[in-house]
């Protein structure tokens, strides 16, 4: 059997990534006829909001053969609003092509797409797009990637066409290789030699094989897929079933059906295999189907190997992300909404069938971060921007007839705490019985919520304390200052008590909730909580002549930036700051260049909010009518549970 590779094809919007996807797959024989977006007959574009849009919407994907080798071609969106779709889409690739425009050159969504390739050690090819178009230029933009990306970036167009590789590539690869260089400057040259060490250091990331054509004119198409199929190395295999959960969909049947990447061994149809629990406990799913997908057809099949992309039914406890089988963990991604938006529901329409069907995209994508303010009778979701909120209404009203709209974008804030507290719940009503003490300790940046115990297992049995566990995960809490998600904080669980006959498992869920929000309480009081803003990381290349107004700009926003790098003559400048006033700057931006100035944001995590008591003020979070997430604890006297307020709690507790 020859290699099984996926690879997949990424871009920033309008670059000519499907156009260049739909060659692939004619000149392989896959499809019959090359279709185009404007003429909305795209094969891998098969959504009719992508047809009308005349965008990548949906990560979708097709089978091509070359000789005994056989490709999964996966195509992405290019928009930067779906641009988690796109993340997903990367952690199943095993190589992938970067398409870039020989006239716009590098733009803001190449470099972002750039970043998660190299923090997924994704090996890359590129393609430079567009030849034939008026004011491109190859060689400028080969220049670019060499500066801006990586000096590995190599090209190899003119080399692939007659099997000649060209002098210029044969000593790029000889200076990587000790081996090579002193048999090349002994004047021996092996091609086989060269391109079986060309094939390791792609597969290293020490090179990154470039090629240039034209998608619409069909040019270089047959250069690139010889030098993919001869640089690519088959897929390490150890023979133990292993795959990554990399995109959930619902069928016309409304069947869930769960897209794999089998990362090693072979699955089988019917066949029972290894999951990870948010909990941490393994369970097993079962294959009812096994379906290999070709656009919106499908075959089924009895297995599938490893480096094929395949889809499964049966599955209802996997997301995106897990990696299922002999090796079982959860990939966190590394893109982050950063803005929230209200579900607006008319009145006639029960918000529970609004919710349930939001539930069903949110299985879909876990980013949307759906969550239902029972006091408020209020839906909020999260999303990268405006088009997505587009669409979304689009998609509610085609798929489940729910005329939908959504409030103004806001920018979600998060919290986390200064100082070390120890925080105490109890829950005691008649018949129930549970009391935790949770010490909260400030973590890295960027960590999350972590948990760990100190108690010892004579005190509180050990599956009250896995218990414990699952209810500081099961849900996203709530900070006391904006009611923002609360981040970057160690809970610990100190002690703890049970009660033979009482208590009941929801009981130690009531007993964690109010013990984290008791300690964020006391925080609080002492004026250590923080507030934590989005920032972006951004890179801006603009003519040098208006390098002064964009520094002072920056400045103005209490943006960071480095020195300036000069390039021909226009200026590079990188640096980070807030993204709640970055993401406004692009009309002036765009304005003051007249459009030849090129901005690259990418989210870059959490920072201490500069002006903390004006967003407090702002927001108006009303904590003690929060009744989702209450402070005090019950206790019972006389065989009635009673309240007792956060500030209290500590004359009350029973462990000591």
């Amino acid at each position: 059997m020859g290699k099984r590779l996926t690879i997949g094809v990424l871009a920033h919007v309008d670059a000519g990534k499907t156009t260049f996807c739909e060659q692939l797959l004619y000149h392989t024989n896959s499809i019959r006829k090359r279709g185009r977006v404007d003429h909305q007959d795209a094969f891998l574009d098969s959504d009719r909001l992508e047809k009308e849009r005349g965008i990548t919407i949906f990560s979708n994907h097709a089978a091509f053969e070359m000789g005994e080798n056989r490709y999964f071609l996966l195509d992405t969106p290019g928009h930067m609003d779906f641009s988690a779709e796109m993340e997903r889409a990367i952690s199943a690739m095993d190589y992938a092509v970067l398409v870039v425009s020989c006239v716009e050159g590098i733009q803001a969504h190449t470099e972002q797409v750039w970043k998660l390739l190299k923090e997924y050690e994704v090996p890359t090819f590129f393609f430079l797009n567009k030849t034939d178009r008026t004011g491109a230029d190859a060689q400028r933009v080969l220049s670019q990637l060499q500066k801006r990306m990586s000096a590995g970036v190599c090209d190899c167009s003119g080399s692939f066409e007659k099997q000649e590789w060209k002098e210029e590539l044969i000593e790029r690869v000889a200076a990587e290789d000790d081996g090579l260089l002193e048999r090349y400057l002994e004047g021996e040259y092996d091609e086989s030699l060269w391109c079986h060490t060309l094939q390791k250091l792609v597969k290293q990331r020490k090179l990154f094989p470039c090629f240039q054509g034209s998608a619409l004119q069909d040019e270089g198409i047959d250069s690139f897929l010889t030098g993919l199929d001869q640089i690519t190395c088959p897929k390490e295999d150890d023979g133990n079933f292993s795959a990554t959960v990399w995109q959930i969909r619902h069928d016309i049947r409304k069947e869930r059906v769960t897209f794999l990447k089998v990362q090693s061994g072979i699955l089988h149809a019917r066949e029972e295999v290894d999951i990870l629990l948010a909990d941490g406990t393994k369970a097993k799913e079962k294959v009812n189907e096994l379906r290999i997908y070709h656009g919106t057809r499908f075959t089924t099949v009895q297995q599938v190997h490893a480096g094929e992309l395949c889809a499964v039914t049966g599955f209802t406890q996997v997301h995106p992300g897990d990696r299922i089988g002999e090796k079982c963990f959860h990939q966190d991604y590394h893109l982050v909404p950063m803005l929230g938006a209200k579900v607006i529901v008319p009145k006639e329409v029960p918000l529970r069938t609004v919710l349930e069907n939001l539930r069903q995209l949110e299985d879909e994508d876990p980013m949307l971060g759906v969550s239902f303010e029972e006091s408020l009778q209020e839906i909020q979701i999260r999303v990268m921007g405006e088009i997505q909120l587009e669409v979304l209404r689009e998609v509610c009203k085609e798929r489940f007839s729910l005329d939908i709209s959504f409030g103004d974008c806001q920018v979600l804030y998060r919290e986390t705490i200064a100082e070390e507290v120890v925080g105490y719940g109890h829950y005691e009503p008649l018949r129930h019985y549970a009391e935790l003490h949770l010490r909260l300790s400030p973590a890295p940046r960027g960590s999350g919520i972590s948990f760990d115990s100190e108690c010892p297992t004579d005190i509180l049995a050990q599956n009250w304390q896995n218990l414990v566990r699952t209810h500081v995960f099961e849900k996203k809490h709530k900070g006391v200052l904006t009611g923002s998600e609360l981040c970057d904080v160690k809970v610990t669980l100190l002690t703890g008590r049970s009660h033979l006959k009482h208590t009941e498992g929801g009981d130690f869920r009531e007993a964690t909730y109010r013990a984290i929000r008791q300690g964020l309480e006391q925080l609080l009081y002492q004026d250590k909580m923080i507030l934590l803003e989005p920032y972006y990381a951004f890179s801006i290349s603009l003519e040098s002549e208006q390098a002064g107004r964009l520094m002072a700009d920056l400045q103005r926003m209490e943006c960071s930036f480095g020195s300036p790098q000069m390039e021909e003559e226009r200026m590079i400048l990188e640096g980070r700051g807030p993204a709640t006033v970055l993401s406004g700057y692009g009309r002036e931006f765009i304005s003051y260049t007249r459009g030849k100035g090129v901005m690259s944001f990418w989210f870059d995590g959490y920072e201490p909010c500069k002006h903390q008591q004006e967003i407090v003020e702002r927001i108006g979070y009303q904590r003690e009518r929060d009744l989702e997430n209450p402070s005090c604890s019950v206790f019972c006297s006389h065989g009635a549970g009673f309240p007792v307020p956060w500030d209290e709690v500590q004359n009350y507790i029973h462990c000591k």
